[in-house]
């Protein structure tokens, strides 16, 4: 009768920081500045890609559409973490429970592919420069942003409609907001085809995409070592370096979350991994590549010499 009562819950109790719950109030000023100055700082990138000519291509094109899922993607964990905190344990429907996980899902895969998207960007630009503009016309590039999009779309349905569709034998998620993991921790029975799920759909959604990035770096940097001019390397290589450091990051964290065995999952570790990568890569983001790369600054500084003008 309790088993019955459970597998069609209603709401569930998100535990989130429960265990330092003496650093509530410090830990929500902090969550609270950095969400609002990663907001401010994609929002300043997209803004400057779309008024500046100079910076209407398709790099760009594909920067700003990383910037506006880094802001959704923001969007969707950080009001319940500040809601946790606020208010301790959460009861959160089952209808918004299931948004939460479908939108983190949606975003988080999406951001993968248009990572890769990057990367052949990237690859055609410097390996292939003379037919580049063919190759990456504005249809391809809106045709590659969709198709991220549709991968994102797939992976949170599948995720979400099987893991609410499972019987399930808790309330309680030791989480701050409904992740994938923790929930397995709510299901009856025999796990394993769940966490084997998890595992290839997560293999899909991250090795793929990250292998498709691999072999593009493999012939970009193979065809920059064959640059006769140091300057056309350096050249090259800058325009490649910001990437690289955004998938080292995205990849680096959110591989460490899903291509493990439930096993090897540790709470505190988890809620520290999901922070990583849904609040510190979109902060570092636009970051990295506004320091990092010659066009936006200057389009920064050229926008902040019109604004003083106006006032």
């Amino acid at each position: 009768m309790i088993l019955g009562n459970l597998s069609v819950l209603s709401e569930f109790r998100l535990l989130g920081f429960s265990e330092i719950s003496h650093l509530h109030p410090l830990l929500s000023v902090v969550l609270l500045s950095l969400y609002i100055l990663t907001l401010m700082a994609n929002t300043v990138i997209v803004l400057i890609i779309n008024s500046d000519n100079a910076l209407h291509t398709p790099m760009y094109f594909f920067l700003a559409q990383l910037s506006c899922l880094d802001i959704c993607y923001l969007s969707v964990i950080i009001p319940a973490i500040l809601e946790n905190l606020m208010v301790g344990t959460v009861s959160i429907s089952k209808t918004r429970c299931a948004m939460q996980m479908f939108f983190f899902l949606f975003f988080g895969v999406a951001e993968c592919f248009l990572l890769a998207a990057m990367s052949l960007d990237r690859y055609f630009a410097i390996c292939h420069p003379l037919h580049y503009t063919i190759i990456m016309s504005s249809r391809v590039c809106r045709s590659l942003v969709a198709g991220s999009y549709i991968c994102g779309t797939a992976v949170g349905l599948i995720h979400t409609l099987t893991t609410f569709s499972s019987p399930l034998c808790g309330s309680a998620i030791d989480h701050f907001f409904c992740e994938v993991q923790p929930f397995l921790d709510l299901l009856c029975g025999n796990t394993f085809p769940r966490e084997t799920q998890v595992i290839v759909v997560a293999v899909f959604a991250i090795l793929s995409p990250f292998l498709l990035i691999l072999y593009s770096y493999i012939h970009i940097i193979s065809t920059i070592l064959h640059m006769v001019s140091a300057e056309s390397q350096q050249k090259a290589f800058s325009t490649c370096s910001s990437h690289l450091l955004v998938v080292a990051l995205f990849y680096g964290t959110a591989s460490s979350m899903y291509l493990r065995p439930k096993y090897s999952y540790c709470a505190a570790v988890d809620k520290f991994l999901s922070l990583s990568y849904s609040l510190v890569t979109p902060l570092l983001n636009p970051i990295i590549y506004s320091l990092r790369n010659k066009e936006v600054k200057g389009a920064l500084k050229k926008k902040w010499r019109k604004t003083n003008l106006v006032w």
